[in-house]
């Protein structure tokens, strides 16, 4: 009979101990990245977020594709850089952009980079640049 008894006290308090340990700390817990928020808009909800002055406009494709034509007022940031990050570390974070490429590849994957940074607010163009000249919206040069 007492070694019922011990297997029983003993088998949960041995389950409590191997959750606890699976359990990051509370301070580990809470210094995670948040997650970034990301909006992905079409072209048509981009441009009206660029004429109300809702958004920074991020272009990250390569300069030579920047001066071949980008949406006005963008900021080219090659994300082919090896200091892009570095380079985007510098913006404000609280601030919103939209985030482009050519055609949402390479847009796509900057995002960890904006979320790993701590951006509060992203829109990401889908389609990226073309979807943008196919929509018919302004490009300058």
């Amino acid at each position: 009979m007492k070694r019922i008894v011990i297997c029983c006290l003993g088998l949960p308090a041995l389950v409590c101990f191997l959750r606890a340990a699976d359990t990051p700390p509370k301070d580990r817990q809470q210094s995670d990245a948040k997650e970034v928020t990301v909006k992905h808009v079409k072209p048509k909800e981009a441009e009206k977020l660029v004429a109300e002055h809702k958004v920074t406009v991020l272009d990250i494709r390569t300069p030579d594709e920047f001066a071949e034509g980008h949406i006005a007022g963008a900021t080219n940031v090659n994300y082919l850089s090896s200091s892009f990050a570095r380079q985007i570390s510098s913006l404000p974070k609280t601030n919103a952009y939209l985030v482009h490429c050519a055609s949402g590849n390479r847009s796509t994957k900057s995002l960890k980079i904006f979320s790993q940074q701590h951006f509060d607010s992203i829109y990401h163009l889908d389609g990226g640049f073309e979807a943008w000249k196919e929509a018919g919206l302004p490009v300058e040069k």
